[in-house]
């Protein structure tokens, strides 16, 4: 149960911080770099400000122990959809390898932490 725990708090926080953290510290700080990553795709500019919002609202979501089940899961899959379409835009338009590595190598995290959060759902209410 120990590994189960560690395994899903570490792939978690490496999310938490990639997903939420940087995005919202950019939106904070350093306003003028909202739209960095999400304008040379060709998304308007707004497109990064919700989609800000929402990493950060999902991984809030995967984070806490109190939040529903249903709400976690939907949260995983928001997270999932936006790594996927981040890898697409990646593909079809600037084709940068490394820019395309990037959101499937969070998507490795995001498995790991969602495969990982019931076991330790589970541990907590086995007690």
């Amino acid at each position: 149960m120990k590994k189960n725990k560690i395994i899903f708090w570490i792939t978690t926080a490496i999310l938490i911080l990639w997903e939420g953290l940087m995005p919202l510290g950019t939106l904070l700080f350093a306003p003028q770099y909202v739209n960095a990553g999400t304008k040379p795709l060709g998304y308007p500019d707004y497109f990064a400000y919700a989609l800000i919002i929402c990493k950060v609202l999902g991984v809030i979501a995967i984070s806490l122990p109190a939040i529903p089940v249903k709400v976690k899961e939907w949260a995983y899959a928001g997270l999932t959809f936006s790594l996927i379409f981040a890898f697409i835009s990646h593909a079809y338009v600037d084709q940068v390898v490394a820019y395309m590595l990037m959101p499937l190598a969070v998507l490795a995290l995001l498995i790991l932490s969602y495969c990982y959060n019931p076991k330790i759902v589970h541990s907590r209410t086995a007690k």
